[in-house]
């Protein structure tokens, strides 16, 4: 796995994997992803970029 791999294209997610990483995503982050940003998360990389954009640390 790489930071380009393509969730569908490279490993061999369809729509319902797509779906619950989203959820997993969500859960993990304590995110709410709207839908239109989940039509953006395609790759690895766009998973972790939106997670470090929008989870809020804590100190």
């Amino acid at each position: 796995v790489t930071p380009s791999a393509s969730f569908i294209d490279d490993l061999g997610a369809d729509s319902l994997d797509q779906v619950e990483l989203v959820m997993a995503l969500e859960e993990a982050f304590g995110l709410e992803i709207a839908d239109e940003d989940t039509e953006k998360i395609v790759a690895v990389q766009n998973a972790i970029d939106y997670v470090v954009a929008h989870v809020k640390i804590s100190r």
